[in-house]
């Protein structure tokens, strides 16, 4: 366990054309010890091609991350950009369910990457986009169906602390807990920075979840804006941001963490170089706290 993998979104995005064929040439020049692999919305219309592509390059993949806007096709709601303002409309009952049925068939395109390369995991906005945690509990109750689908494929779904606009993310995570007790969860501290609650999560309050082990995987990033400073959302790496790492990690190893970390941190640059570098600092910086503390 406690394997440190790299996240593809950190080197594959939309200025190399989300070409996960990069992989093959990127992942030799990584000191890590597998990657989590980000679903594109490119790659449904050849998802045979991506699986088999991937499946000969030789990579250990215990993760995939789900396309991020699946979560908003779960809440029944759509927000519009006018008059310099974002206006929600409640969906009607039949927009409801066609937006619904047409996230769960990407889902399972979703679930079937995970299945052909051998996850064990996937990671779930269960909120995600503008229209976010607006209507959470909807969303919150649609998970089960997705949870079972998961199930059924021996994927295990993962929600993630990503960052509202509405709740706080460990409040979106206690209701997800408490209503589905065998529900495990991804753990990102610059979501948590984002909101000032990376150490939060050990308080009185919510330590169930980490005490419980229901904290299954982590994803290790630096933060350097402040409380919900939507100006600074880079996904920075580790010491480049402010987040106090060596308290974050002695607190783990108190819970007995067993679980793997992902680097997220952006490597790519606009003019597509990717920073190799940048990437193998963050491993061998985890690599060192996992030494000292867990």
């Amino acid at each position: 366990m406690n394997k440190i993998l790299c996240s593809s979104g950190a080197i594959i995005g939309k200025v190399n054309n989300n070409d996960y064929t990069l992989l093959k040439e990127y992942a030799p020049k990584l000191d890590c010890d597998g990657f989590e692999l980000m679903m594109s919305s490119s790659w449904y219309p050849v998802l045979d091609d991506v699986i088999a592509a991937v499946k000969s390059y030789g990579l250990t993949i215990p993760v995939i991350h789900s396309q991020k806007s699946l979560g908003e096709t779960l809440c029944g709601m759509t927000t519009t950009f006018s008059d310099g303002r974002f206006h929600d409309r409640v969906m009607t009952t039949d927009e409801d369910k066609e937006t619904f049925s047409q996230g769960t068939e990407k889902y399972k395109h979703n679930l079937k990457l995970a299945v052909k390369l051998g996850a064990e995991k996937m990671v779930l906005h269960l909120w995600n986009g503008t229209v976010s945690d607006r209507n959470i509990e909807k969303n919150i109750e649609r998970f089960g169906e997705w949870k079972l689908l998961a199930d059924k494929a021996g994927i295990e779904l993962l929600v993630e602390n990503v960052i509202c606009n509405t709740n706080s993310p460990l409040q979106n995570v206690d209701m997800v807990a408490k209503k589905y007790p065998d529900a495990g969860f991804v753990y990102d501290t610059k979501m948590a920075e984002f909101h000032d609650q990376t150490m939060e999560i050990f308080s009185p309050e919510y330590e169930y979840i980490v005490k419980n082990g229901r904290i299954r995987h982590l994803h290790v990033n630096d933060y350097g804006g402040g409380y919900m400073d939507w100006a600074h959302m880079q996904v920075l790496p580790i010491g480049a941001g402010h987040i106090d790492f060596d308290s974050f990690f002695k607190k783990l190893g108190e819970y007995g963490y067993t679980g793997d970390f992902t680097v997220e941190s952006t490597a790519l640059a606009k003019d597509g170089t990717v920073d190799l570098d940048m990437l193998n600092g963050c491993f061998h910086k985890i690599g060192e706290l996992k030494k000292r503390f867990l």
